[in-house]
C-alpha cells in the first residue's frame, strides 16, 4: 500500500495519504432497504443514494473509476473515498450489487456461491472485501464462506444492520464504516462478521437478538477486534492465516440441501428422528442435544438404535449442544451412548457452523488414495478445526497494527526487534537458512518472555521503505529462506511504501525460484504492477482504471 508523500503549495503543505481498495458486495438486507407501501424493500444504487451524501464515507475527492469483474466480465465501477482514518489511510471503495437484491431469509447455497465467485474473480484487484447482508441468516453465510474460501490472504467482512441506513436511528453507518476501515487497514485474512463495534470470527457467531443493535455473539471465542474511541483494538493472538504454500481458491461449494438439523426435546419420539433420517438423499444430520451432548435413549434404547442404524447406512450425525456456551463431551451416560452409536462430537461448534461445515465436507471428493471410507474421513474432519471454528489448544500466528501515522518518528518506533530485523535482513541477503531460523525463533522467545508483541514479531516488521522480510527474501538468493518465512505465516500480499509486492520485486530481479514460490503461495501482482510489467508504465488508466 502506497507511502506518504508531501507536496508544497505556497506556504501550505498537502499530505497525500496511501489508499487501500475495498470492494463492497451488496446482496441485500435491511441495511439497504427503504420503506414502501408493502413494507421495507431493498433499494438499488446504494453507493450513490446511501454513501455518497455522507461525509464519513465520502471526502468529496474525484470519483476514480475502478476495474472489477462481474459475472465473469471486466467492468468499470464508480468509487468513493473515505477521509483519512486514524491510521493515516484512505479507503477507496466501489460496489457490486446482486440483481435482484435479496432479503437474507431468501439466501441459499446459490447466493453463497455468487459471493464466493465474486470474491475470487476480484481477489487480485482489491485489498479487502465487505459483504452487505441481511442479519437473519448472516451467521450461516459467514460460516459457509469461511469453509468455501481456502488459503485466504485478505479480509472478508460480512455486515448488515438492524435498521435501514436511511432510518433516523440506525446502526448501519457504524457497522459499514467500521467494516470498511478494518478491511482496508488490517491484515486479518479471515471471513469475519462485524456488528456493533465488534469484529467476530464468522464461523463462531450466532444471532442472539431480533431487535437490539448488539445482535450477534460469539459465545466460545473472543472477538477478533473491538472498535473504541481510540481506534481498533485487535486481538492479534487469535488472528489466523494460512501457513502453507498455497494460492487462494474456492475449493468447494456448500449445499445444505442434503443435511438436516433436529433439536432434541423432552418426550421426543424415536419415530420423529427416524423420519428425518429417512428423507431421500439425506447424507448428514446435526443433532442439537441437551447440555454437554445428552439425548434421551428411551426406555428400551430405541432412539439410540435409530441413530446407530442411520450411521450404519452412511449418514453422518454430529452432536452439538443447545447451550449457547460450552461444548459437547461424553461425560454423562446418554452422551457416551451416542458416541458409541457412531455420532460425531461437535465440541463447541455453533449449529450454523456445524451445518455448513458438514455440507462443505460432504461436497469434497473422496481421498484419491482410496484409504478409509469417505464417511469416516468426513467424521474425523468434523472434529478437527479447519478455519478456527473449534476451540484450538495450539497457539496461532499473531499480527500487529500498521504504524501509528506520519507523525510517529522512527526513533519512537525503534525497539529491540528493529535490531533483530536488521540481523534477519543480513541472514536473508546471505541466503543463510539456519541463521534465519535462529533469529526468528530467538526473537519470538524474547518477546514471549518479556510480554512484548508476541509470536512472529519479526515477520510483522518492515524497514524504513516498508519492506517486510518477504520483500527482502524475494530478492534472493535462497528460495528456501523465502519458503521458511511463508510457512511461518508471513504474508505474500504486503506492499512496501513504493506500493510493490514481493512478487514484483522477485520478477524485476529475475529471481525465478522465488517468483515460482510466491505464485504457489498465492502471490499476485498489484494492479499498478501489472501495467509496469506489460508496458513499462504505471498500470492504471486515466482516473485510476486498473489494467487486468
Amino acid at each position: 500500500m502506497g507511502g506518504l508523500t508531501a507536496a508544497g503549495n505556497g506556504n501550505a503543505e498537502v499530505t497525500t495519504y496511501p489508499e487501500s481498495r475495498v470492494l463492497i458486495i451488496i446482496t441485500g438486507g435491511t441495511i439497504c432497504m427503504q420503506p414502501s407501501a408493502h413494507g421495507l424493500v431493498p433499494v438499488d444504487g446504494f453507493l450513490d443514494n446511501a454513501m455518497a451524501p455522507r461525509l464519513s464515507f465520502n471526502d468529496m475527492s474525484e470519483r476514480v473509476p475502478l476495474t472489477a469483474v462481474k459475472d465473469g466480465v471486466k467492468v468499470t465501477i464508480d468509487s468513493l473515498r473515505t477521509p483519512p482514518s486514524s491510521y493515516s489511510r484512505h479507503i477507496r471503495y466501489g460496489a457490486l450489487e446482486f440483481s435482484p437484491l435479496l432479503d437474507s431469509s431468501s439466501i441459499s447455497s446459490f447466493g453463497w456461491t455468487q459471493i464466493a465467485t465474486t470474491i475470487k474473480a476480484n481477489y487480485h484487484l482489491f485489498d479487502g472485501f465487505v459483504v452487505l447482508h441481511g442479519t437473519d441468516s448472516l451467521a450461516y453465510s459467514a460460516s459457509a464462506l469461511s469453509f468455501m474460501l481456502e488459503d485466504l490472504g485478505k479480509p472478508v467482512i460480512l455486515t448488515g444492520s438492524q435498521a435501514s441506513i436511511f432510518a433516523l436511528q440506525s446502526d448501519a453507518v457504524d457497522n459499514l464504516l467500521g467494516s470498511l476501515i478494518i478491511a482496508g487497514t488490517f491484515a486479518i485474512p479471515e471471513v469475519c462478521l462485524f456488528f456493533h463495534h465488534t469484529l467476530f470470527r464468522g464461523n463462531r457467531t450466532t444471532k442472539v437478538s431480533a431487535s437490539s443493535f448488539d445482535a450477534f455473539a460469539s459465545p466460545n471465542c473472543e472477538p477478533l477486534a473491538k472498535v473504541t474511541s481510540l481506534g481498533v483494538d485487535v486481538n492479534w493472538s487469535l488472528v489466523r492465516r494460512p501457513t502453507k504454500i498455497a494460492q487462494f481458491r474456492v475449493t468447494s461449494y456448500v449445499d445444505t440441501a442434503h443435511v438436516a438439523c433436529v433439536r432434541i426435546f423432552p418426550g421426543i419420539k424415536p419415530e420423529m428422528v427416524d423420519s428425518v433420517l429417512r428423507v431421500p438423499e439425506l447424507r448428514g444430520l446435526i443433532l442439537e442435544t441437551f447440555g454437554m451432548g445428552n439425548a434421551p435413549e428411551g426406555v428400551d434404547g430405541s432412539l439410540t438404535k435409530v441413530i446407530a442404524a442411520a450411521v450404519q447406512r452412511g449418514i453422518i450425525i454430529v452432536n452439538v449442544s443447545q447451550c449457547t456456551n460450552g461444548f459437547v463431551s461424553p461425560l454423562y451416560a446418554p452422551g457416551f451412548a451416542l458416541g458409541r452409536a457412531g455420532v460425531v462430537f461437535g465440541h463447541d461448534l455453533t449449529s450454523e457452523a456445524a451445518l455448513t461445515k458438514l455440507s462443505y465436507l460432504l461436497a469434497l471428493p473422496p481421498r484419491p488414495d482410496g484409504e478409509g471410507s469417505h464417511a469416516a474421513e468426513i467424521a474425523a474432519r468434523m472434529s478437527r478445526s479447519l478455519r478456527g471454528e473449534l476451540t484450538e489448544l495450539a497457539a496461532t500466528p499473531s499480527f500487529t497494527h500498521p504504524p501509528a501515522g506520519p507523525d510517529t518518528s522512527w526513533a519512537e518506533r525503534l525497539t529491540g526487534a528493529e535490531a533483530a530485523f536488521t540481523a534477519l535482513g543480513y541472514a536473508i541477503a546471505s541466503g543463510n537458512l539456519a541463521a534465519t531460523i535462529e533469529i526468528l525463533e530467538a526473537a519470538d522467545r524474547d518477546e514471549g518472555s518479556s510480554g512484548g508483541e508476541g509470536p512472529m514479531v519479526l515477520l510483522r516488521h518492515a524497514d524504513y521503505m516498508g519492506n517486510t522480510a518477504v520483500h527482502l527474501a524475494a530478492l534472493g538468493p535462497e528460495p528456501e529462506v523465502l519458503k521458511e518465512l511463508l510457512v511461518r505465516g508471513a504474508s505474500v500480499h504486503a506492499r512496501n511504501r513504493a506500493n510493490n509486492t514481493p512478487l514484483f520485486l522477485a520478477q524485476r530481479a529475475g529471481n525465478e525460484g522465488c517468483v515460482e514460490l510466491l505464485r504457489e503461495a498465492g502471490g499476485m501482482l498489484w494492479v499498478e504492477e501489472k501495467g509496469v510489467e506489460q508496458g513499462g508504465g504505471v498500470g492504471v488508466g486515466k482516473g485510476g482504471e486498473a489494467v487486468v
